[in-house]
This record gives C-alpha cells, sequence and structure tokens, in this order.
C-alpha cells in the first residue's frame, strides 16, 4: 500500500470551510476509484494559519495515477479548494507502506 501526503494552510476563519470541503467533495469522490484505501487529514492550528496534512491511501501507483494524472506528485487542488488555502505544496510525496497497526477513528 502507498500514502499519499500533501500539505496545506488555511486562515483560522477558512479551516472549517476547509475541512468541509474535504468530507463533501474530495474524500467521497476518491470512493470511486479502483485502489483507493482510505484518507486521514491531520490538522493543526496555529498563530496565524490552520495547517493541515492530508494522507490518502492507495492499493497501487496505478490507482494513484486516476485520481492525481500521469504525475503523481503533482498536487490535485480543485478550485474550492484553492479558494481557502493560504499555502499548498505543489507537490504530493508518496512513501510504501511497511508496518501497519490497529487504527481507529477519531472521537
Amino acid at each position: 500500500m502507498i500514502a499519499r501526503v500533501w500539505h496545506g494552510s488555511t486562515r483560522p476563519a477558512d479551516a472549517g470551510r476547509y475541512e468541509a470541503h474535504l468530507n463533501t467533495a474530495t474524500l467521497p469522490g476518491l470512493t470511486g476509484i479502483a485502489g483507493y484505501r482510505g484518507a486521514y487529514v491531520l490538522r493543526r492550528p496555529g498563530a496565524d494559519t490552520v495547517d493541515f496534512v492530508v494522507m490518502t491511501l492507495w492499493e497501487s501507483v496505478e490507482a494513484i495515477q486516476a485520481f492525481a494524472g500521469a504525475d503523481v506528485e503533482a498536487a490535485v487542488l480543485p478550485s474550492e479548494a484553492r479558494a481557502v488555502l493560504v499555502a499548498a505544496e505543489p507537490r504530493a510525496v508518496h512513501y510504501e507502506i511497511v508496518v501497519a497497526h490497529a487504527a481507529c477513528a477519531p472521537s
């Protein structure tokens, strides 16, 4: 399995809008892609921004290509997301998952 990791930031006032976009558009849209295995969204509030790390899980590079296109490291940023992000990494990074331990859903 492969973890695709991307980072972006919003203003504190826009963090909820970005989370809503992920929950109502981005993540539900991924469920229709063969090889998509789930996601984690990490949030870290700061003084001036709220940082997000989005980690999606994929069965293969081919599955990631179905989402990201031929350049699998290119960030995929719909206009709705760009509208609330103040910083966005232009590239995602990929890691092979070599150890997995029991996961839990956030409360």
